[in-house]
């Protein structure tokens, strides 16, 4: 697990969410987030919740179209995939690294849609409410913000209840009251985006990558998505169950471990 020193654990919450986006990258230049997660000045950024309740949707829906052309509902899933990617990205690495959840609801993510390099650029409020473990030295900081949990079944419940059941599930409902695509299809991205990333990050985590995958996917009720398949050199890859339509783009590509390669 990675270490978090008394002296900075005060004052950073989300310094181990943080640490682990450098390690994964190898820079905090990252395209689609904000220069080290949190955005100090919020000047051109817009609340998530834009993206729940429409106003925003059309942006990310017409810079998903302007990207890869093809049907609305092909655009939509692979904007999705991009966002529900570095959406759970911080919340996935809080909880694998350092058991450090930082409560991704939408009033507290920001993103905006200036930067070329990428579909859009997603960050933090530095606000953003952060759950621990009793342990945690947050837990014996009694600073603002910080949500103490009993233990492990609570700390993930946490995680679903922000990230998943207040966050990702109403933009699948707003991306549905635009676009005809099935929730199925949409839950699968976000099940391969979480395996993916702690595959990538396996070297700077604790423990089995297989087994932190197991344990995220079964909290978040997404573990049928997907199948973590032998690669060539025996390592684990990630098979998808659903299809994130790439296929049916003008540029038609079919991803690693996509459904189609194994039918």
């Amino acid at each position: 697990m990675t270490t978090v020193l008394p002296g900075t654990a005060a004052t950073a919450p989300l310094a181990p969410v943080i640490t682990a986006l450098r390690q994964l990258f190898g820079t905090d230049d990252v395209p689609g987030l904000a220069r080290g997660l949190l955005v100090a000045d919020e000047a051109g950024w817009s609340p998530a919740t834009g993206l729940v309740d429409g106003t925003q949707l059309p942006e990310l829906l017409a810079a998903a179209r302007d990207q890869w052309g093809g049907t609305p509902h092909a655009g939509a899933a692979l904007a999705w995939k991009s966002y529900s990617y570095w959406a759970a990205l911080p919340a996935v690495l809080g909880w694998a690294s350092a058991r450090r959840v930082p409560l991704l609801v939408p009033a507290d993510v920001l993103i905006h849609f200036a930067d070329h390099r990428s579909l859009f650029t997603l960050g933090l409020r530095r606000s953003t409410a952060v759950a621990v473990l009793p342990g945690d030295p947050l837990a014996r900081a009694g600073r603002p913000g910080v949500q103490v949990v009993a233990g492990e079944v609570e700390l993930l419940a946490a995680l679903r209840a922000t990230l998943l059941d207040a966050h990702l599930a109403p933009v699948i409902a707003a991306i549905q009251a635009e676009v005809r695509i099935g929730t199925r299809t949409l839950s699968g991205s976000v099940a391969a985006g979480i395996a993916h990333a702690i595959l990538l990050a396996a070297d700077g985590l604790p423990g089995s990558s297989v087994a932190t995958i197991d344990t995220l996917l079964q909290a978040l009720d997404l573990r049928d998505l997907v199948e973590l398949v032998p690669g060539p050199a025996g390592e684990p890859t990630v098979q998808r169950n659903t299809c994130c339509l790439a296929f049916t783009l003008p540029r038609p590509k079919t991803c690693v471990g996509c459904c189609l390669r194994r039918s």
